[in-house]
């Protein structure tokens, strides 16, 4: 399964509705965390990656989907450049995630990630990625149970969490194009930042 034969109604089994409208576009689709299962829709075009993966993520939070991540990392077929925001990665839970990424794979870990600011020293606070150059996603969500819904639990069960967040997909060439430049030069920028 790749992301080549891909198209967004593959996402319709993780909305509330489990269908889209005849009249959706067919280069874009809008998630809502709390009502939607966003945390399967990531996973479903994640672990569909073949050949890159450009990623910025404000919170990254989420160990399922740093697997998918470091598997991707694992292999050399596949560029992978991930960008993550320095004070956000220093919370309890993603340092102690980030630090056993780079144990685990010390190599691995300095040529795919970096940790650092925006180009003007703020917060590097986007939160999305183009996988394959085919695939855009980008929202308000962070990689967390939280910011995506509780993963183990629906909603209206009882330990339901979720924030509102979105989730954006789409498809359109030249949005893709953009945004995967637009995710390399955040890349660029942090790597100069990180002192």
């Amino acid at each position: 399964m790749s992301l080549h034969d891909f198209t967004l109604d593959d996402l319709a089994p993780y909305t509330a509705e489990k269908t889209f409208p005849a009249t959706a576009s067919p280069d874009f689709r809008l998630l809502f965390v709390g009502r939607d299962d966003v945390h399967r829709a990531l996973r479903h075009v994640l672990g569909r990656v073949k050949t890159s993966l450009y990623l910025n993520m404000f919170g990254f939070d989420d160990d399922d989907l740093n697997d998918i991540i470091m598997g991707l990392v694992h292999d050399p077929r596949i560029t992978v450049l991930i960008t993550l925001d320095k004070s956000q990665a220093g919370g309890v839970h993603e340092r102690r995630l980030l630090e056993s990424d780079a144990a685990k794979d010390p190599e691995g870990y300095r040529t795919h990630f970096v940790l650092g600011q925006s180009a003007t020293h703020q917060i590097s606070h986007t939160k999305g990625f183009v996988a394959d150059g085919v695939v855009g996603a980008e929202g308000s969500t962070n990689w967390s149970t939280s910011g995506e819904g509780t993963f183990s639990v629906r909603p209206g069960e009882k330990g339901f969490k979720a924030q509102n967040n979105t989730q954006t997909f789409f498809l359109d060439p030249y949005a893709v194009q953009r945004f995967q430049a637009q995710l390399i030069a955040e890349h660029v920028a942090a790597q100069r930042r990180k002192t």
